[in-house]
Parts: structure tokens; C-alpha cells; sequence
């Protein structure tokens, strides 16, 4: 049985999201090192550090080369790390005379690094996409519902009579927020990582900050120094997770409260059965919404512990986000799949 729910056969569906959960198989992260491998090949190629004949034969086995994933389970559990047998692996392949031209100058964070990176680069472009379909979901139900009157409540207390109106920009705003924070974040955190063994390319004849540049082209990231140990943009993103997933539970919550049969005033076009009581239908999107949003919250402290690395390289902080991160990514993927699906199906009730 899976332990965590988003891998879970069942429970996935309901707290999962697929699109966002395949960036994070083994075999997203195995494509993405080996684009990691052949385009620092290729790099090293462009500035005469190893033979273009070399780069070629990397490149060329990258392209179709299958590891041992057995072996990089095996490896990953003695080293802490999977590059080191993955390297290994990719060395055998290559081949005399240009196995030691494999992964030159390069360590093992610059490949698990770049690799995530590498795989969060069309994650970020679909939340954009998801958010602005949100967005625009939210002011087509207010251009037709906006005047709808209800009942402002304060304190969990009838206050003032609202519009619909005000309630739908409560919910857009922060998402528009959002949205700019995103374009923001991005290309702090879309760069490639490239420091070799301490962050400093000292193996490289200092040709490293070339290399890095040619690299980054390649790989479509952004150039940048060394972040071994700067983790603050992946703290960032982490961060802007939660304030996601919080305003979307927000939604959620506004509407668990307002399809009470005591309050009535939002009608949802589907809702969940009971094993016991055939008359309920439970508002089970909205109410996952809360579950994502508070998840997020309470991992966004673990993945801030993250950014304490000792000296030139933690495993203990880099093993913490392996644990943290993808989970907060795919929580919010499913909170912005289960919004999507709410939103398009509620209408508001006249208080």
C-alpha cells in the first residue's frame, strides 16, 4: 500500500493530480539528467574542453539509454544521492575512449538540481494557464450572477447584506495576485546549477562561468552563479504553494459554509453520496480545497528548513526537500484541477 496519498490507486483521484505527479517519476527525472548530461557535454564540446567526437557519443547515448533502475535504487541507498550510479551506469555506456569525458567538472547536485528544475519548468507554465482559466471562470459567474443578493457574515455572524459580486472578488484578487508573483518567482527559479564539487568550477580551468552559460542555453533555463546552498528560490516557490493553495481553500471554505442546508445560498452541480444517508450531497470539492490548502501550510515550515545547509553541501537539508517539495507542487495542482471543477458548476442563491 502506497504511504502517501497522492501515489495512492485510489485516493490519488481524489486529492492527486496527474499532469503535475508525472513530473516527478523516475522516468521524468531520468530524462531530465540525461538532458542534463548531454547538454554539458555538449557545452564543455563548444569551448574545447573535450572533443566534439566525445560530445557527440554522450549526446548520442543519452538520447536512447535506458538505466538499470534497479542498480540506481541500490546506489541511491548507499550514496544518498542517485547520480553517482547513474554516472556510472552512463560511463559504461559511453564507452572508451570518452567515459571519463561523462559528467566533467560537474557534481552530483548539479544534475538532481538542474533535473528539477528542469521538470518544473512546464508545471509553472500549467499553473499559469490553470490560474488565468480560474480567473476567467470567476468574472464570467460574476458577469452573470454578480447582482445575485446575499447575506455578508462576519465572524461566522449575518452582518450586512453583500452581491455576489463582492464575494467572487474576494476569491479573483489574490489569484490575479498570484498570478503576477509567479511571472516574478520564475526566472529566479529556473536556473541551472552548475558549481562542481564545493560551487566554485574550480576543475574547470576557469572556463566554469562559460560552461554554466552554454549549459543554461541549451536547457532553456536561466544563467546564474552556483546555489548549492541557496535554496531560498525553491523556499520562494514552496511559499507561493501555500499562498495558492490558501486562496483557493478559501474558496473552498466560503462555499462549504454557504451550501449548508440552513444557509442555501450557493447551489453546486455535483456533490458527494453517504453510505448512510441517501438525501446528503456533501460538498466534497470545496471541502478537499481546505484539506489541500492547510497540507500546504503545515509543509511550507518543513520545506523553510530546508534553506539550513551546513558549510558547501547538506544531504540532510537536500533530502528534506526531496521529501517536502513534490508533494506541496502536486497538492496545489490538485487544488487548482478541483477549483476549476467547482467553479464551473456553482451558482449563487438568493439570500
Amino acid at each position: 500500500m502506497p504511504v502517501s496519498a497522492f501515489d495512492h490507486p485510489i485516493l490519488s483521484a481524489l486529492v492527486g493530480d496527474e499532469e503535475t505527479a508525472s513530473a516527478f517519476s523516475v522516468e521524468a527525472d531520468v530524462e531530465a539528467m540525461l538532458a542534463f548530461e548531454a547538454a554539458l557535454a555538449e557545452a564543455e564540446a563548444s569551448i574545447g574542453l573535450i572533443s566534439p567526437q566525445a560530445a557527440a557519443r554522450i549526446a548520442q547515448v543519452c538520447a536512447d539509454f535506458s538505466p538499470d533502475l534497479a542498480a540506481l535504487a541500490e546506489g541511491a541507498a548507499r550514496d544518498g544521492v542517485v547520480a553517482p550510479s547513474l554516472v556510472k551506469q552512463l560511463r559504461q555506456a559511453v564507452g572508451e575512449p570518452h567515459a571519463a569525458d561523462v559528467h566533467r567538472g560537474a557534481t552530483s547536485q548539479d544534475v538532481v538540481d538542474t533535473s528539477l528544475v528542469l521538470r518544473l519548468k512546464p508545471i509553472l507554465a500549467a499553473f499559469d494557464v490553470r490560474l488565468d482559466a480560474l480567473i476567467v471562470a470567476l468574472d464570467a459567474l460574476e458577469a452573470e450572477q454578480g447582482e445575485t443578493p446575499l447575506m455578508g457574515r462576519t465572524r461566522m455572524q449575518r452582518a450586512l447584506p453583500i452581491r455576489a459580486a463582492d464575494k467572487l472578488r474576494a476569491w479573483r484578487e489574490p489569484l490575479q495576485r498570484h498570478r503576477a508573483r509567479l511571472a516574478a518567482l520564475t526566472p529566479r527559479l529556473l536556473v541551472v546549477q552548475f558549481g562542481g564539487a564545493v560551487g566554485t568550477r574550480d576543475a574547470l580551468g576557469g572556463q566554469g562561468g562559460a560552461i554554466a552559460a552554454e549549459l543554461a542555453r541549451r536547457l532553456g533555463l536561466g544563467d546564474g552563479p552556483c546555489w548549492h546552498t541557496q535554496r531560498d528560490a525553491l523556499a520562494e516557490f514552496a511559499a507561493w504553494l501555500s499562498l495558492v493553495a490558501g486562496a483557493l481553500g478559501k474558496i473552498g471554505q466560503d462555499i462549504a459554509l454557504m451550501a449548508q442546508n440552513e444557509i442555501a445560498e450557493i447551489k453546486l452541480a455535483e456533490g458527494g453520496g453517504s453510505s448512510a444517508m441517501p438525501h446528503k450531497s456533501n460538498p466534497v470539492r470545496a471541502e478537499v480545497l481546505v484539506a489541500l490548502a492547510r497540507f500546504n501550510a503545515a509543509l511550507i515550515a518543513a520545506q523553510h528548513q530546508a534553506l539550513i545547509h551546513e558549510n558547501e553541501r547538506s544531504g540532510a537539508a537536500w533530502t528534506l526537500e526531496w521529501l517536502i517539495l513534490p508533494q506541496m507542487v502536486v497538492a496545489t495542482g490538485a487544488a487548482l484541477r478541483h477549483a476549476a471543477a467547482l467553479c464551473a458548476g456553482t451558482r449563487f442563491v438568493a439570500e
